[in-house]
């Protein structure tokens, strides 16, 4: 057993079963806060559109919408080199208060201007949790165990979604639009106390920091030699993989009542949509700890994209419909967060934060083109089925992307 030695900000060496649940569950908490954000906007636009609040229009509510996104994927690019060099624990800490302050800000913007600027702002903070949170699942889970370590942590995105839907639902009408924010950035600021005070440095870093030289590796090294052709496969799978999640989050309700459903609650299938995530999530950690990462992210946005393809085909029974859409989510969500256990398992502790952050950030920018595309369809009124054929389409590029990416890979990067 080495030394302790004395660490700014960074708690002495612990075992996981001294840290016990602590990480799994402040990670966690970290994902549901983007899970918040990928549906809040969302559920306050109409009241904002309706009321007029702040000066908003329609043009003014879209742009609010692309530059949350925007942020979030600057956010997520910018983190890695961060968390790589001061450690995933300072900052997962400083992401999480920084997004909680500007979220609960938010409810108090006085113009449209405002409002937009503090949610691009949030979003830098917002974006960086996610790899900075995969990153240290990543190190702190056993290595048999790497992928359900990632896939049970990103389960939280989608409870976090669901859960801000159903708030939603009677928050809004009983207390407005600003609660919804107040109450997200709440949530973040009550967690920030058992971050600092629970929450371990990854073991890797610290052995990392240790045996290593001070100055940590460039953020170059993750497209050097033979990290260019790993990255650029993943980044491509990463954006097709976001463009799914957020395309179909954005307009499935809106595609099948194009198609001529009866079922008129669209809340209801995308409540189905990430019900089918989290089972898939929970399912994929297995399989791919077991068979390996690749073979199972390839199978996963295979069978993502035949069931896209088939959600064309017009069913009778709103009980298919709502069970074609269950395991639609079972594979297309898990699809997109295989990527980053691929990841987690290609590329070295020294500089996996910023190669999560980079993937991250690229599929960031699929998710403001993936609603953009479709929303382009629905203005055509092509959207049902032709909006179901380009995202199998994505599905089917995510598996080209990935099919050139090697199953391992042992090269290390050289610091400095």
């Amino acid at each position: 057993m080495s030394t302790s030695t004395s660490r700014a900000a960074a708690p002495a060496r612990r075992t996981p079963a001294a840290d016990g649940l602590w990480p799994v569950a402040l990670c966690w908490i970290a994902v549901a806060l983007d899970g918040f954000d990928l549906v809040v906007m969302g559920a306050v636009i109409p009241t904002l559109s309706a009321t007029g609040a702040l000066g908003f229009t329609d043009a003014s509510l879209t742009t609010a919408s692309t530059i949350g996104l925007v942020g979030v994927g600057v956010g997520a690019t910018a983190i890695g080199p961060i968390a790589d060099r001061f450690g995933r624990r300072r900052s997962l800490i400083g992401c999480v208060a920084w997004f909680s302050v500007l979220t609960v800000a938010t409810a108090f913007a006085t113009s449209s201007d405002m409002f937009i600027a503090l949610r691009f702002l949030a979003g830098l903070g917002l974006g960086a949790c996610l790899p900075s949170a995969l990153a240290l699942m990543s190190e702190y889970a056993p290595r048999d165990r790497g992928a359900r370590a990632m896939t049970r942590t990103m389960t939280g995105y989608h409870v976090g979604a669901v859960l801000t839907a159903l708030l939603a639902l009677w928050v809004i009408d009983a207390w407005g639009w600003e609660a919804m924010f107040v109450i997200g950035g709440v949530a973040g600021l009550v967690a920030v106390p058992f971050f600092w005070f629970k929450l371990p440095e990854s073991e890797a870093f610290l052995s990392r920091r240790e045996t290593a030289a001070p100055a940590a590796p460039s953020a170059v090294e993750v497209v050097r030699g033979p990290y260019l052709r790993v990255s650029l496969g993943l980044w491509v799978a990463s954006f097709m993989g976001l463009l799914l999640v957020y395309g179909l989050n954005t307009w499935l309700p809106k595609i099948m009542g194009e198609a001529g459903y009866s079922i008129t609650a669209g809340t209801t299938l995308l409540l189905v949509l990430n019900l089918g995530a989290v089972i898939g999530l929970v399912a994929a950690g297995h399989v791919s700890d077991s068979r390996g990462n690749k073979p199972t992210v390839l199978a996963w946005f295979a069978i993502a994209a035949v069931c896209l393809a088939l959600l064309s085909i017009k069913l009778e029974s709103n009980a298919l419909v709502l069970l074609a859409v269950l395991v639609t989510g079972v594979f297309v969500f898990s699809a997109q967060v295989l990527v980053y256990a691929f990841v987690g398992h290609l590329y070295p502790p020294e500089i996996r934060g910023t190669a999560l952050g980079f993937a991250a950030g690229v599929g960031r920018v699929g998710a403001i083109v993936g609603p953009s595309i479709t929303g382009a369809l629905v203005t055509a009124g092509i959207a049902y089925p032709w909006g179901f054929y380009v995202f199998a389409a994505a599905a089917l590029l995510a598996v080209v992307a990935l099919a050139t990416v090697p199953a391992h890979l042992r090269t290390t990067t050289q610091a400095g």
